[in-house]
C-alpha cells in the first residue's frame, strides 16, 4: 500500500487569475538562483530545493498556509512539497507544469540574463561525452564503453526520474547565480507578511 501523499497542484490558469486579483498564495520558486534570475513569476521568492530541505523547520513559521511550489517542470516542486508536507506546512500546492506551462500559457515573467535550462545542458555534456568517446574508440580500443555507460546513466536517469548529470552541472559557478542565503530568504518573507 503506497502512503505516499499526493501533491495538490494548481494550473497556471487559475494561479494567474489569483496574481491579478490581488489573492496569490505565497510563490516559492524551488529552482537554483541561476535559473531563477533567468525567469521567474513576479513576487516569488527563490527558496532553491537544497535550501528548502535543509531550513524547512526554520521556514515553516514564516510561510502562510497558502504556499504554491514552483519549479521548471513540476518534480523539485513535488520534493519541496513532501519535504515540507513532512515538517507540518499543510495546504501546499505545485505549480502544475512548472515554469515551462506557466510562460506556455502566457502569463507574465520576470527575465533576467539569459541562460541554458539544465536539461539542455545535460543534453550538451551527454552528447559531447558520447561524441568523443566514439571518435576516440576508432583509435583507442575500449574508449567508447565511456559513452556506453553515459547512455546507461540517462537511461536511469529517465526511469527513476532524477539526473546526477543535473545535479553535477547545477553545482557549476554558471549556474549558482549568487548565492540563497536563508536569513536573506526568511527577511524577504518576514517583509511581505
Amino acid at each position: 500500500m503506497n502512503t505516499e501523499r499526493t501533491a495538490q497542484s494548481i494550473t497556471p490558469a487559475v494561479l494567474h487569475r489569483l496574481v491579478q486579483e490581488g489573492s496569490s498564495p505565497r510563490l516559492l520558486d524551488v529552482r537554483t538562483p541561476g535559473e531563477f534570475r533567468t525567469v521567474h513569476i513576479p513576487g516569488s521568492y527563490n527558496v532553491p530545493l537544497s535550501t528548502l530541505r535543509e531550513h524547512r523547520a526554520e521556514l515553516l513559521s514564516h510561510l502562510d498556509e497558502e504556499v504554491v511550489l514552483v519549479c521548471r517542470s513540476g518534480q523539485r516542486a513535488r520534493e519541496a512539497e513532501q519535504a515540507l508536507a513532512q515538517a507540518g506546512l499543510p495546504n501546499l500546492r505545485v505549480l502544475e507544469g512548472g515554469m515551462n506551462a506557466w510562460e506556455a500559457a502566457g502569463a507574465p515573467v520576470e527575465r533576467g540574463p539569459e541562460r541554458w535550462d539544465m536539461e539542455r545542458q545535460v543534453r550538451l555534456v551527454a552528447g559531447f561525452i558520447v561524441l568523443a568517446t566514439g571518435l576516440a574508440g576508432i583509435l583507442i580500443p575500449g574508449v567508447h564503453l565511456i559513452g556506453t555507460a553515459v547512455g546507461a546513466g540517462l537511461t536511469y536517469a529517465a526511469l527513476s526520474n532524477s539526473c546526477a548529470m543535473g545535479v553535477l552541472l547545477s553545482k557549476l559557478p554558471y549556474n549558482r547565480g549568487p548565492r540563497t542565503d536563508i536569513r536573506t530568504v526568511i527577511s524577504e518573507l518576514r517583509s511581505a507578511s
